[in-house]
């Protein structure tokens, strides 16, 4: 521990508020908060420039920080300076390196209080210290928050091509191509209606048993790990060991770039592009996504527009547990165009997906160092004179 930082309660460095219940998903000018982040917005706000703290339920003790107005539904907790000695975005990383989830209580449901936040202790330096200490670690946050605007601006692109020549068939040439008859409507001539399963392969996951989990080990992503945004976060994995890794067939193996979509329960339907050169495992639950050579820009476009995805969730609608089948989804059916117009549309997204994975990457090595640098800034085992000497052993 630093000479100058002091250990004390919890208690004395937060003052508690607690989130009021709203509806997610609404509309708004202020974001609403739940206890796995932003949920929606709303025309109201609570709070402003304060940390929210997960408060139960899977994602308690989870934590975010929003420097603006906002609301908090009421699976949260929202924590402010108890007074002038402390520094609000600090408090952000304070609490991020406490782990909150390991103070949950609860036995249907993971459950944080007050009461016990309250109790923990943490090391808190002088307050220009914990500026200096947040100034440090928000630059990477806002680096990796300005290279995720620029992935949405690519991956929006290539979807807006997409749309544009393969739902309202504007591509290159389209005044010369007449319309025909098929079984999804008008469609240019020459072009084909295909399945999904002739484009692609689809690889159901992996059965593991429960006695395979432990703490670390090879990961292996679950159905949990596909995100809304068309992601796949790898920071949240189950592992199994290398030995039951090794013993595992390889078609379960994950590679950087593979589609996965989620086939089973509430989540059904949702689509992930997986961005990691980490060896990965794919659980039951998920299937992944394998384009055939030629398709590969194309069936991600594809299955990931809000066309597709809306019938991939009426695939698994209907039932008490939503569920669809790798059968199922190589019936998904598709309109294909000629090769000719295929490559074109190929070489113009490959590069734009190229650069979204690369800076995905960046990302991935921006939150590794800035995880690895936060408990010792917060801690005192590094001190912020020696940050750049660390950044540039770590980072060489």
């Amino acid at each position: 521990m630093a000479a100058t930082s002091r250990a004390m309660p919890l208690g004395d460095v937060i003052r508690f508020g607690n989130g009021k219940a709203i509806k997610p998903g609404g509309e708004g000018c202020y974001r609403v908060y739940g206890s796995n982040g932003i949920i929606g917005g709303c025309d109201e706000f609570r709070y402003e420039n304060g940390v929210i703290i997960g408060r139960v339920g899977a994602y308690c003790g989870s934590v975010a920080y929003c420097p603006e107005k906002f609301w908090a539904s009421d699976n949260t907790l929202v924590a402010f300076p108890a007074s002038d000695h402390f520094d609000t975005k600090f408090l952000f990383y304070l609490l991020t390196d406490a782990k909150l989830s390991r103070y949950a209580g609860g036995a249907a449901q993971p459950l944080v209080t007050q009461t016990v936040l309250k109790q923990v202790e943490v090391c808190v330096p002088p307050l220009p210290v914990q500026r200096r200490i947040a100034g440090i670690l928000s630059a990477y946050d806002e680096l990796m928050e300005n290279n995720q605007r620029r992935i949405k601006i690519l991956e929006e692109m290539a979807r807006s091509l997409y749309r544009e020549w393969f739902v309202n068939f504007r591509f290159p040439g389209h005044e010369k191509v007449p319309r025909v008859d098929s079984s999804l409507g008008k469609i240019p001539e020459r072009w084909e209606v295909k399945s999904l399963g002739e484009m692609c392969a689809v690889v159901p996951g992996f059965a593991f048993k429960s006695q395979d989990w432990q703490e670390s080990g090879v990961p292996v992503v679950k159905i949990k790990n596909i995100q809304s945004d068309n992601t796949v976060d790898i920071n949240d994995t189950d592992f199994v060991s290398e030995e039951i890794a090794e013993r595992t067939p390889p078609k379960f193996t994950l590679k950087h770039g593979e589609f996965l979509l989620a086939m089973t329960g509430a989540t059904a339907g949702k689509i992930g592009r997986l961005r990691s050169r980490r060896p990965m495992l794919l659980n039951q639950r998920v299937a992944k996504i394998l384009p055939h050579d030629g398709f590969g820009s194309f069936a991600w476009c594809a299955i990931s527009s809000e066309e597709a995805k809306d019938r991939f969730f009426r695939l698994a609608d209907g039932a008490a547990q939503p569920n669809m089948s790798g059968s199922q989804i190589e019936r998904i059916m598709l309109t294909t165009p000629t090769m000719d117009v295929l490559n074109s549309f190929s070489k113009m997204t490959d590069a734009i997906l190229i650069q979204s994975d690369n800076l995905y990457l960046k990302n991935l090595n921006l939150r590794r160092a800035r995880d690895l640098l936060l408990p010792k800034l917060i801690s005192g085992e590094l001190t912020v004179c020696h940050v750049d000497t660390w950044r540039e052993a770590y980072l060489a």
